[in-house]
């Protein structure tokens, strides 16, 4: 005779597998937010004005990778469904087809990164630094079309729930940007030195490389196997990268003004001198890699609500967003504690500026407060994605960000004159609002899901 578990056991159960799923995604994502690190750390021991290049085109960079990871983004809920389902024969075809919209969005942003350089201008970026911000970005450009069609690749596995190539590709190509960007950047041998330009370059390469990398894993491996993902060749089929685009245009929409928020209030928060901005780029590093790991158990979801979307089973559905959540306040508590108690020694380590170092470690303090909402709306859009549900959802977070957030910040930080701070506090309501209106979206969609299997 056997028993089925009960609830607590069953929560165990999927929290296990959820987290088995999301450690490798959280830590190739960490992996891969540190190369913009190792650049700037490099740049920094060439001298300031390639440090100050390298800030601002890097800045115009992430943006472009915001979009293609959106875009792309369409791919873990369509083969985790059609996996789900036991439609796998179907899997490869439409990989094929978004290596075709991958590579078209990679030339894309191939054209606009080498164009950006007139965006410096009009901007208003300090002289100094234009000249070698713009040979940045012209240099890191060719990387363009690499870095989407690695994430075609990688979401294919992903999507899968084959997580563990993530996390060695992104420690790889980490540890090959350091030694290439190096070379690159002051010369090494026959190696000419090109400046800012050299890390671009390098980034270019590596993306290239990692993109090589994984598809050749992907050839090889008894996992992908009876996929036949390299079986045949297929021209541009219209109608299924339409399919991709009706996903991956709101996601893409989502994400990029989720991330240019944060750009809008460095910008406003520029305003307000020196050890403002310092400080808040500072708590903004520390927030934005924590960040990283709800992130990770926000894809995990979307691949296991896919998956028994797939399959027909609600129940799975439901138990699958109870293990993120799990999972997301056991994360967001611990990031919390630490926030809290440890922020005063991270500002430490940034500066021996005590003004920049205290003002960090306050905005910190913010940071912590805003943990649970960030690691719920991130869960939320997670869950939503897998159930292929992504236009309203990049309604709610515009308005989330952008009405409630930018607008308590500016309110707050600029007319109550409550400065970094306030902009942090706008942020925490915005992030709330987002959290609260995807979960409920999110249970909406399950339920109407529910009345229709």
């Amino acid at each position: 005779m056997t028993h089925s578990p009960s609830p607590w056991q069953r929560l165990r159960q999927e929290s296990r597998v959820s987290f088995t799923l999301a450690l490798p995604i959280a830590v190739g994502q960490l992996a891969s937010m540190a190369m913009s690190v190792v650049d700037s750390l490099l740049a920094g021991r060439h001298g300031p004005i390639t440090l100050a290049a390298v800030a601002v085109g890097s800045a115009v960079w992430s943006l472009a990778m915001l979009i293609c990871i959106g875009l792309m983004m369409a791919i873990p809920p369509t083969v985790s469904q059609l996996n789900g389902a036991g439609r796998r024969s179907e899997i490869g075809p439409i990989w094929r087809q978004a290596l075709w919209l991958a590579a078209a969005v990679g030339l894309l942003l191939l054209g606009f990164l080498r164009w950006s350089p007139q965006l410096l201008v009009w901007m208003r970026i300090a002289a100094e630094v234009q000249a070698p911000a713009g040979e940045f970005l012209r240099a890191v450009s060719w990387g363009a079309p690499g870095l989407a069609l690695f994430f075609a690749t990688r979401y294919l596995s992903e999507g899968l729930s084959w997580t563990q190539p993530t996390l060695v590709f992104g420690i790889a190509a980490l540890l090959l940007l350091i030694p290439v960007g190096y070379a690159l950047l002051f010369g090494f041998g026959p190696i000419p030195a090109f400046g800012a330009a050299g890390l671009g370059y390098a980034t270019a390469l590596v993306m290239w490389l990692e993109f090589i990398a994984f598809v050749l894993y992907l050839h090889r491996s008894a996992h992908f196997r009876d996929l036949g993902l390299l079986s045949r060749f297929e021209w541009p089929d219209f109608a299924a990268i339409g399919q991709l685009l009706k996903l991956g245009i709101p996601m893409g929409i989502a994400i990029f003004m989720e991330g240019s928020l944060f750009v809008a209030t460095a910008l406003f928060i520029g305003r307000l001198g020196a050890v403002d901005v310092a400080a808040h780029q500072i708590a903004l590093n520390v927030a934005s890699a924590l960040f990283m790991i709800p992130l990770g158990v926000a894809l995990a979801t979307t691949v296991r609500v896919g998956h028994a979307v797939g399959a027909g089973d609600v129940s799975a559905v439901r138990w699958a967003m109870r293990a993120g959540l799990a999972l997301v306040l056991v994360t967001q508590t611990v990031s919390a504690l630490l926030l809290v108690f440890g922020g005063g020694l991270i500002g430490r380590w940034y500066t021996d500026d005590a003004a920049i170092a205290g003002l960090a470690a306050t905005l910190m303090v913010y940071a912590a407060i805003f943990q649970y909402p960030d690691g719920i709306q991130a869960l939320s859009g997670g869950a939503l994605r897998g159930l292929k549900d992504t236009t309203v959802p990049a309604i709610i977070t515009v308005f989330a960000y952008w009405a409630v957030g930018l607008s308590a910040g500016v309110y707050l930080g600029l007319h109550l004159g409550l400065r970094a701070p306030g902009f942090w506090l706008g942020l925490t309501a915005g992030l709330g609002v987002a959290s609260l209106l995807l979960y409920l979206r999110f249970r909406r969609a399950v339920r109407k899901l529910e009345a229709t299997l």
